[in-house]
């Protein structure tokens, strides 16, 4: 089930939130019980089977949570139990999403004839496998205590705001609002507004936008046009934010409905001066989790410039792989180590300007290039094709295209750049203006969100395949 669903916006979500707020259902154990039993069916639609995984990822981390609480900090076997509990952890994540990757390779490189296990891949593995190991980690290192009820942990993993396309939450951020949470009409008010520039972004902007990319990036090279190409290109790269940050934004505006606070995930990435100032600003949830788990505890910038190399190389790599069991995310994953690196290196993270943009923009368009393609030699083609290597540099395919999609990209250039003069003139507008205004554009973002999702248009969620 998706958010944006005719099912789950008629449905599931009214069903839940009446529920949730039925005065039988007053306690907050009961609150917790029912969040989980409406999480298991929301994931239970789309993976019947699957939900098999996910029920067992909360009652080993629960019970491996619990025997790493019990443990005194300077007690060694803690550490032993740790490592179990990460491992298991990986192991599932590695079968179901890396294993056949790794059959092939080893087809392909030695000839073994080794068959494919034909297991596919589980929505969400990616984000609650890593939720996991931060309740894990967050009680070996101290900061939050073991859930003592199975169903506690079970809420904190498979919430179904970010169960299946995150933000990832750690454990330590939302460990007291499990039990001592507090619903209030403001929040609810707010998420309703929050959950509705989510359905807007991913409908109105995400959507048309992919028909666009889609186009470009499914033609041979050798009728790819350098012009189609840039124009694809740059439909991909407002499509991928617009996806996931919608997807975000309806994540934290349900958690506010039911009193959870998520962190922001995303910061209007795209007005970066910098691949480094990029990172800290996209997929914000992701790079706290890469940093906190993986790059500081292998030392971080502590031990010398090469071992600082040598880490972000690591986490570079493993984020790219993050996104998919493909060659192309493990070498889009290493060209953001690469241009890191550069910029770290040369001191140019620490002293650009406004001019920097003309270099990040060329590289976030070559970047989700790469990203986008399915294979390595399709990424490398389209990449060529993009300057001119198809020998046509524009035609008329890119002219139709691009006035038939122009008021979409006007719109997604637009909407990737935060407006604060804008927002600090409506805010000096007197309320019995402003408030009826914005309330009327909420419902017609919402109406007309909704007009397309009955009309089930074209609507891929790309963050659904991590």
């Amino acid at each position: 089930m998706v958010f944006s669903s005719s099912v789950f916006l008629i449905f599931f979500l009214p069903i839940v939130v009446i529920g949730y707020y039925l005065p039988f259902i007053g306690s907050r154990k009961y609150k917790n019980v029912f969040l989980l039993a409406a999480s298991l069916g929301f994931y239970a639609y789309g993976e019947p089977v699957y939900v098999c995984i996910l029920l067992f990822s909360i009652v080993y981390n629960w019970f491996m949570g619990r025997m790493i609480g019990r443990r005194e900090k300077n007690d060694g076997k803690r550490k032993t139990l740790l490592f179990w509990g990460v491992f298991v952890n990986l192991l599932f994540l590695f079968c179901f999403k890396y294993l056949n990757f790794t059959i092939w390779n080893l087809n392909y490189i030695f000839g073994v004839g080794i068959p494919e296990t034909g297991i596919l891949l589980p929505i969400g593995i990616s984000f609650y496998t890593f939720q996991a190991i931060s309740y894990l980690a967050d009680i070996y290192t101290g900061k939050a205590e073991a859930q003592k009820s199975v169903l506690d942990v079970g809420v904190y993993i498979a919430l179904f705001p970010q169960l299946v396309a995150g933000p990832i939450v750690r454990y330590d951020t939302i460990a007291k609002e499990i039990h001592e949470r507090k619903e209030s009409y403001r929040d609810a008010y707010e998420g309703i507004h929050r959950f509705i520039i989510g359905i807007g972004k991913k409908i109105l902007l995400a959507d048309r936008l992919a028909v666009l990319a889609d186009r470009a990036f499914s033609l041979p090279a050798s009728e790819l046009s350098a012009a189609m190409a840039w124009l694809g290109a740059g439909a991909y790269t407002m499509q991928v934010f617009f996806d996931f940050s919608a997807y975000s934004d309806m994540a934290i505006g349900l958690g506010k409905i039911f009193g959870f606070h998520f962190m922001e995930n995303f910061d209007y990435p795209y007005v970066s001066k910098t691949i480094t100032e990029f990172w800290r600003r996209w997929h914000i949830s992701l790079g706290s989790w890469f940093r906190d788990y993986v790059y500081i505890p292998l030392g971080g910038n502590r031990r010398g410039r090469w071992i600082q190399v040598r880490n972000l190389l690591i986490v570079w790599g493993l984020t790219g792989l993050w996104h998919g069991a493909n060659w192309t995310f493990l070498l889009w994953g290493l060209l953001q180590f690469l241009v890191l690196f550069v910029e770290k290196a040369t001191g140019y993270a620490r002293r650009a300007n406004g001019l920097g943009r003309l270099y990040v923009i060329p590289v976030f368009l070559i970047g989700w290039s790469l990203f986008r393609a399915e294979t390595v030699s399709g990424a490398l083609s389209y990449l060529a094709a993009m300057f001119g290597g198809s020998g046509i540099f524009v035609d008329k395919m890119a002219a139709v295209y691009c006035m038939n999609f122009l008021i979409w990209l006007i719109l997604g250039l637009w909407f990737c750049i935060p407006h604060q003069k804008l927002h600090e003139m409506t805010g000096r507008l007197p309320d019995r203006i402003r408030m009826p205004a914005a309330e009327f554009v909420y419902a017609a973002v919402f109406l007309v969100s909704f007009a397309y999702i009955i009309r089930a248009s074209y609507s891929p969620f790309i963050y659904f395949n991590f």
